[in-house]
């Protein structure tokens, strides 16, 4: 099947610093990550012709969520592009990279930039310590948060905390198998020099730690941190001319089959995963034995328990079996899961992070958490909100 996917090939990649409470102006990260992935790709920054982000410039009082939009890019590197996107709504965080597919495969751009920056860690501080001003109420509650407010779930901790709490009564899900994720990050974590959370993690460390929304403690929640990621989508036909082998885009999923709502579609698993995952496999040839690492998207740990069901790994309900012990999950599992670390210990990047990783593993240059000739890897992004999907490879 042709699919607009092979015209693309993710060339560059670059980070900035990644930390808890940088106090760095937040476009001096973004600068950074975008820079470093230019160079990456052997290319100039007049080579560039076209902008996305994610999630784009969210208007209001700034939250931290995001260091603003497509435009804010532009104006940075003083670019001339012929396409630029930036929008909060997309099937996953991954949906930017797929909007820069669509637009080298349809010759509106050769080499597209596309960056995630974030300060929620900083920004939380400040409001803190009264250097910065929360969001002013905008009146009268409406639309979910009418339903969510009176009842103090303000937060994705308390929606997805349904799910996974539907599943333990369902299916016998326990906290030793979430555990058994959070343990996994942590290990991979060690080898990871850019990863927030290194020190080692025990089993009783886990259980010890503070509830935060039952069945989560303080270990099944994702790291608030100061960072940026960027990516170079560009023309297949340039892939030769990169600085490191390129990463092909074998297939990507973005269907929306569930009900736009955290806590109204099916309680078997997270909202808005499954038509993402379905159809990811309907646009590829390869099956699940083909991925060799997969980096999937952990803001809690059932986020990715659930996902491994979604993703056909194993069958719905047994998510907790499959991770028991970390075994399969481990570097040298016939899962390998998210081998940096993930958000779990190395930072919550909004699945940037887990996207630069799974194009490192593809190179082979991941040290010493390398998976030994990985050539498939799965990446999901999306944590209850539109979910979404793509398999990358070495060579096609």
């Amino acid at each position: 099947m042709e699919r607009f996917e092979h015209s693309s090939v993710l060339r560059g990649i670059g980070m900035s610093q990644v930390g808890r409470r940088l106090m760095r102006d937040p476009m001096s990260l973004v600068h950074e990550a975008c820079m470093a992935a230019i160079a990456d790709a052997g290319l100039e920054v007049s080579d560039i012709d076209g902008v996305t982000t994610s999630p784009g410039a969210i208007s209001g009082p700034p939250t931290g969520y995001t260091f603003g939009g497509a435009f804010d890019v532009v104006e940075l590197l003083g670019l001339t592009p012929n396409w630029v996107y930036g929008a909060a709504e997309a099937p996953g965080h991954s949906g930017p990279l797929v909007d820069a597919m669509l637009a080298v495969a349809a010759g509106l751009a050769r080499h597209v930039l596309t960056v995630r920056g974030t300060w929620e860690s900083s920004h939380t501080a400040l409001l803190r310590s009264g250097r910065a001003s929360p969001p002013t109420p905008a009146g009268r509650l409406s639309g979910r948060a009418a339903w969510h407010a009176p009842f103090g779930a303000m937060s994705p901790a308390n929606w997805i905390a349904m799910q996974a709490t539907n599943h333990m009564s369902t299916y016998g899900t326990t906290r030793e198998q979430l555990g058994a994720i959070a343990l996994n990050a942590r290990a991979n974590a060690a080898n990871n020099p850019w990863a927030i959370y290194r020190e080692p993690l025990s089993m009783a460390d886990y259980l010890d730690a503070r509830i935060v929304s039952t069945p989560f403690g303080l270990y099944d929640c994702d790291v608030p941190c100061d960072g940026a990621v960027a990516i170079i989508v560009s023309h297949a036909d340039s892939a030769a001319d990169g600085l490191h082998p390129a990463v092909g885009i074998e297939a990507i999923g973005s269907a929306i089959r569930e009900r736009i709502s955290w806590d109204q579609g099916d309680m078997s698993h997270e909202p808005l995963q499954q038509g993402a995952a379905d159809h990811l496999w309907e646009r590829s040839d390869l099956r699940q034995d083909d991925v060799d690492v997969a980096q999937i998207y952990d803001g809690f740990t059932f986020n990715c328990l659930s996902w491994i069901e979604s993703l056909g790994f194993c069958e719905v309900g047994e998510g907790g079996p499959f991770v028991e012990g970390g075994t399969r999950i481990a570097l040298d599992g016939e899962l390998p899961l998210n081998t940096d670390g993930g958000q779990l210990s190395a930072g919550r990047l909004h699945g940037y992070g887990l996207i630069q990783e799974a194009i490192i593993q593809l190179r082979g240059d991941a040290g010493g958490r390398q998976v030994p000739g990985a050539e498939v890897a799965v990446v999901a992004t999306g944590g209850g909100a539109p979910g979404g999907t793509m398999l990358l490879t070495r060579t096609r």
